[in-house]
């Protein structure tokens, strides 16, 4: 059964901030993946290889997610081994949940995790961070 993950995107303010950070040669690993390079090896990877999807946290709101590919071992000028989660290009906007600040990342099962967003209101411009913070805390989204 699948396992997802939940991680804060530092830095962006928007799913496109997100977007592009991700196209840049610094987000990108030798495939050309976007990858995202953390120091902890998820001990649930079978689990998260299963289908699971990374879940980011913008501004205090998870808007989208991105599936897991797989996870590869990345060793910086340090040399400490590093775990680069390779993630599928695309970000896949999802029904905006709030969360508090943390650190680091965070397993997220599939009956916690937000839907995906109805592909009919895509076209639609999205909400301000703060007004999803608001509508979601009250239950309108």
């Amino acid at each position: 059964m699948a396992v997802n993950l939940i991680k804060l995107s530092v830095g962006t303010s928007s799913i496109d901030g997100l977007a592009g950070w991700q196209r840049s040669a610094a987000a990108k690993g030798p495939d050309g993946n976007p990858r995202h390079v953390t120091r902890m090896w998820p001990k649930r990877e079978a689990e998260l290889l299963d289908g699971g999807s990374i879940y980011w946290v913008i501004k205090g709101v998870v808007l989208c997610r991105q599936p897991i590919l797989r996870l590869d071992e990345v060793r910086r000028a340090d040399g400490v081994p590093r775990c680069g989660i390779v993630l599928k290009p695309g970000l896949i906007p999802v029904t905006p949940q709030p969360r508090r600040a943390f650190q680091g990342w965070r397993y997220l099962t599939v009956e916690d995790a937000p839907a995906d967003a109805d592909p009919a209101r895509a076209a639609e411009a999205p909400l301000p961070p703060a007004l999803s913070i608001a509508l979601a805390e009250i239950g309108v989204l």
